[in-house]
């Protein structure tokens, strides 16, 4: 079985005022189809660089990257935007969300936009899924915290992706609210069998899932 997401001595390097300043520093990471995996490390470590260059957002200054089976080497920001879509999900700390449309277009819009058929049922069912079945209609102003990130997560999950990536998708959020946010996630990635990589400051979190990586300094060091 191939990996969903492979890594080998990936270098990203980004420019600074006072020089040159090294980010990830050879950084050779797996992860498996239908895998979680928590990765954990202090802020500047970079873990949420390791994000942006699995994804093809930010350019590997070195190595190469190979997400579903296909190189992100040399790829244009068109092609690595239809790789994307409707394969790869985020979610973010910050929620994202259109202020100008409730719940259920925020999360119709992107399968529309990635061409997916049958876009309505699949947004009712992946609000129906994260317990906000009578939230729809809502806009994310009259949503709570958790509300909008549940929102967040029904609409990185709503196209069946093959693999979703969470960077601090609790961090905004109380502990009991965040450990709510993190079931849904956890169980809807695992329910449809897709990998699921989680950058966590939260041990807790990072214990759900069935691997842990650690970073420091722009290395993986466990």
């Amino acid at each position: 079985m191939n990996p969903a997401l492979s890594l080998d001595d990936v270098h990203l390097t980004l420019p600074a005022a006072s020089g040159p300043v090294e980010i990830l520093k050879g950084v050779s990471f797996r992860a498996m189809p239908g895998e979680s995996v928590a990765i954990v490390g202090p802020s500047g470590s970079g873990k949420s660089s390791l994000i942006g260059v699995s994804t093809g957002i930010e350019r590997a200054t070195k190595g190469s990257i190979q997400l579903l089976n296909e190189t992100l080497d040399g790829k244009s920001e068109d092609a690595l935007a239809r790789l994307r879509r409707g394969r790869v999900s985020l979610v973010f700390q910050s929620f994202h969300l259109l202020a100008t449309m409730n719940a259920f277009d925020n999360v119709r819009a992107p399968l529309e936009i990635a061409g997916l058929a049958n876009v309505d049922d699949l947004a009712r069912s992946a609000l129906t899924a994260v317990g906000l079945a009578q939230r729809m209609d809502h806009y994310p102003g009259q949503l709570s915290g958790g509300e909008r990130q549940r929102v967040a997560v029904a609409r990185a999950l709503a196209s069946n992706p093959s693999i979703v990536f969470a960077d601090e998708p609790t961090g905004n959020l109380d502990r009991a609210t965040g450990a709510m946010v993190a079931d849904m996630l956890f169980a809807i990635a695992r329910e449809r069998s897709a990998t699921l990589i989680v950058v966590t400051h939260d041990a807790e979190i990072a214990a759900r899932a069935d691997r842990i990586v650690t970073m420091s300094d722009g290395r993986i060091v466990a």
